[in-house]
């Protein structure tokens, strides 16, 4: 893990809200998120499903369902531009050249007809004006970096042809034919082997060393956030748990959601014993409170936290949104 971070953020979120549509109405997937990802630096983004993690990368993206997720609010900045500010074809300019996404389900985010060279090279002639013989060769040469076996030939193939942690590679191939100054891998690991995972993660720390890339790294595997990260988000119920540096939050967390994530980590004195497990279930998102969303499931919880927890500085770059944070109550206080 690097150092603190320096210099302005080269993405930087304010407030961030995003609604599904339900037959009850808009439900709040994510409310008020607020982080900074820095050049060259790996920003892990941690919960269980459903909190929230993906349907924040889409909207960083511009991806959400047309007309089932919206933005009322909020702000997402690359260089101080606001993404969301943004005419959709000057948005859809920098997707792909400053901020790439490697999706979670490589099988369904590429094309099934037509060849992985072929995909790989169009982003290549959209947005680099290259030549169609030009863009070619660049997607045999991704193919070959991210370590396909024989690339040439491999460019020619379907996307059904490949495994998928070679589903995987092509897709973070695709993503790096642009060089993107952030790479936001979504579960990039999900339903692959535990060697195919450790290959895949390696592959990525590696290429973001190699080109300063910035990384986003959603997961919700505490062993992935202690290898990828420098900073840590927590997420739970579309909110923010608890957020800094990656050794302190691990070493030392202060979020009661956080701490019982930690300790459902199978460890070898779990072994003939039941795993420790988080009671309750995730809360309904059309049945939140203006409260702590994980006050239900919380051993710390009092009437206090039927008010929304401030967000409690603990150090420099390092906040938890507890009322009970040190064992000590807070103030009562809206976050803003």
């Amino acid at each position: 893990m690097n150092a603190s971070p320096t210099g302005d953020p080269v993405l930087s979120v304010r407030d961030l809200c995003v609604e599904f549509r339900t037959p009850q109405g808009w439900a709040p997937a994510v409310s008020g998120l607020d982080f900074d990802l820095y050049a060259n630096r790996t920003l892990a983004v941690l919960g269980e499903s459903g909190s929230g993690k993906s349907a924040t990368a889409r909207a960083i993206m511009g991806v959400l369902p047309a007309n089932g997720a919206r933005v009322p609010r909020g702000r997402v900045a690359v260089h101080g531009a606001d993404l969301l500010a943004m005419r959709p074809a000057r948005r859809r300019a920098i997707r792909g050249p400053v901020v790439g996404m490697v999706f979670q389900d490589a099988q369904a985010a590429l094309n099934p007809v037509l060849p992985v060279g072929y995909q790989i090279a169009e982003g290549c002639r959209v947005h680099r004006g290259l030549s169609r013989r030009a863009a070619r060769a660049r997607a045999v040469d991704l193919l070959g970096q991210v370590g396909i076996p024989r690339p040439a030939r491999a460019a020619s193939r379907f996307p059904h042809q490949f495994s998928g942690g070679m589903r995987q590679r092509v897709m973070i191939a695709a993503t790096l034919a642009l060089d993107p100054e952030v790479l936001i891998a979504d579960e990039p690991t999900t339903a692959l082997d535990v060697t195919v995972q450790a290959q895949i993660l390696r592959l990525l720390l590696d290429l973001q060393q190699e080109r300063g890339m910035s990384l986003m790294f959603i997961t919700h595997d505490m062993g992935v956030v202690a290898t990828v990260a420098d900073e840590v988000l927590v997420m739970y119920a579309g909110r923010s748990a608890e957020y800094g540096p990656a050794d302190t939050v691990l070493g030392a967390p202060g979020h009661p959601y956080t701490k019982a994530l930690l300790a459902s980590i199978p460890r070898p004195e779990h072994r003939g014993q039941d795993l420790p497990a988080i009671g309750g279930q995730p809360p309904e998102l059309t049945q939140l409170g203006t409260g702590c969303a994980f006050r239900p499931r919380c051993p710390k919880a009092t009437d206090i936290c039927r008010v929304a927890p401030p967000a409690v500085p603990l150090q420099a770059g390092r906040h938890v949104w507890c009322h009970h944070t040190g064992d000590r109550p807070a103030e009562p206080a809206l976050v803003s």
